[in-house]
């Protein structure tokens, strides 16, 4: 990973501080939340710096201890009175617009793609679409919240559109690990995600990105 431009860690580096400051402006500056996102960050980095997901050997049998805690703490939320009140508390708006992260982040994967650090189908020149959602969130913000032209019905497809293109790009990611991908057919085998700090893509990014969305639907549903 040594031979990656400066401006691709920079950029990558912006995207997870910005994504950090709008997903804790749409908990209300929820502090406890803050904390033990950090917390996470730091242990996840810390073993990433240290080699431990990017030996191609286990790197495959290790990658769920990146994606499976922020799931249960996804569940967590729905199975107890205080997290199904955190998920209501959520700032919509802020839920909403959230989804611009994915358009540095399509960038960033592509930028991987060109160094050889992850497979084609990662990126939108691939089979991800995930770069939909990114840039028409700034129109369901404005139409659906600020002008109001946009029903519940049409903002609660659009969210599991986004999901399900999340989903898409998440299934490619594990399926092109380095002990997998000649199996399915991936040119370029997923190696990126093992390195800090592409490391917090799945351990960060894309957990907050599913939780934006399931709250959002929560919500709409709702009301």
């Amino acid at each position: 990973m040594l031979h990656l431009s400066a401006y691709v860690y920079l950029t990558f580096f912006a995207t997870v501080i910005f994504s950090i400051w709008i997903f804790y402006k749409a908990t209300n500056h929820s502090k406890p939340f803050l904390i033990g996102l950090s917390a996470w960050i730091i242990i996840q980095s810390a073993l990433s710096i240290s080699g431990f997901y990017n030996n191609p050997i286990n790197m495959t049998a290790r990658f769920p201890l990146l994606i499976l805690p922020p799931f249960l703490y996804l569940i967590s939320r729905f199975i107890n009175k205080n997290g199904r009140a955190f998920l209501d508390g959520m700032n919509l708006k802020m839920l909403t617009i959230f989804h611009i992260i994915r358009i540095p982040v399509e960038f960033v994967l592509f930028l991987l793609f060109i160094n050889h650090a992850v497979p084609e189908a990662m990126t939108f020149h691939g089979r991800n679409f995930d770069i939909f959602s990114g840039i028409s969130a700034p129109f369901i913000y404005y139409f659906g919240f600020i002008k109001k032209q946009l029903s519940k019905a049409i903002i609660i497809a659009w969210n599991l559109i986004c999901l399900a293109l999340l989903i898409n790009v998440a299934s490619s990611a594990i399926l092109s690990l380095p002990s997998r991908f000649l199996q399915f057919g991936f040119e370029q085998s997923n190696i990126a995600l093992g390195y800090f700090p592409f490391v917090l893509l799945p351990a960060v990014l894309v957990p907050l990105v599913m939780l934006a969305t399931v709250a959002a639907v929560k919500q709409l549903l709702k009301k």
